[in-house]
């Protein structure tokens, strides 16, 4: 099949489910798997990561021009180093360190070892329990971001190094479980993305085009390009029906979802159906 329509669907998967917290990686390995494309690779889906992202950046710009210019004065003004803002800049910057250092360090272990369908199955089994847990047990009841609630989430973030967890899905639990309503910990969890994934796109899009990177399916630059910027388009669509979805559901469904999906993986891997 023609690398053009792989990539513009894949694209499309990325622009839909980033967000979501199902796992947008574990949703480009299985489906490629499923129609026998092969694995894209780490690489690929981290570049086209960039383009949700860009969309996180869109939508939010007021706010992340905001708290950058915020962060910047909270360094020599101590009293708008007290204020909220700049108490959610502080809590950015520090949470993005853990995924950056497990990244760094896991790298080969992220790319090679643990793309594989039992993995992914496995880890949307797990976490779509966790969802529906802290859905049912949690009750969120603080609106405002603190340090230590955002270094928490911001170390739950590296759990989506592993396929099939969900970068949204674990940081979004993570601010559930400790008490902060359901939009904070989901916008502070769109906000903590920003950097970690642009710095991964960046670092990735080199080994994106390398003979050497391990991957099933070779695209090119401008097969990439426009996947990039379909996952763009369409996240930006998402993001705004997802932040309109949560004025009034949870996100139960997704946890009941991640387990139905798992469990048909398991069972499709076990009959061989998918390896």
């Amino acid at each position: 099949m023609s690398e053009w329509f792989i990539a513009v669907f894949l694209g499309v998967v990325q622009g839909l489910t980033e967000f979501l917290p199902i796992s947008s990686t574990a949703h480009i390995f299985l489906i490629s798997e499923i129609f026998g494309w092969g694995d894209p690779g780490a690489a690929f889906t981290a570049v086209i990561q960039l383009g949700t992202e860009a969309a996180v950046l869109i939508y939010f710009w007021r706010d992340i021009s905001h708290l950058l210019v915020t962060f910047l004065k909270s360094l020599t003004n101590k009293t708008v180093r007290r204020t909220q803002d700049a108490t959610l800049a502080w809590a950015l910057v520090l949470g993005s360190i853990p995924i950056g250092v497990a990244g760094y360090l896991l790298k080969d272990f992220i790319e090679k070892d643990v793309r594989n369908v039992w993995v992914v199955a496995s880890a949307l089994i797990v976490f779509g329990f966790v969802l529906i847990f802290v859905e049912r047990f949690a009750f969120p009841r603080k609106s405002k971001m603190t340090i230590g609630a955002g270094l928490f989430m911001g170390i739950a973030q590296t759990l989506a190094l592993i396929p099939g967890v969900s970068r949204s899905g674990a940081t979004i639990s993570a601010g559930i479980a400790i008490g902060l309503e359901r939009k904070t910990a989901t916008r502070y969890a769109f906000l903590l993305a920003v950097p970690a994934v642009f710095a991964s796109g960046v670092y990735e899009l080199r080994s994106a085009l390398s003979e050497s990177v391990v991957a099933d399916i070779s695209f090119s630059w401008s097969q990439i390009l426009v996947a990039t910027t379909v996952s763009f388009t369409v996240g930006l669509f998402v993001i705004a029906g997802l932040m309109r979805f949560l004025s009034k559901y949870t996100f139960s469904v997704f946890g009941y979802y991640r387990i139905a999906l798992g469990v048909i993986l398991l069972a499709l891997a076990s009959s061989g159906v998918i390896v």
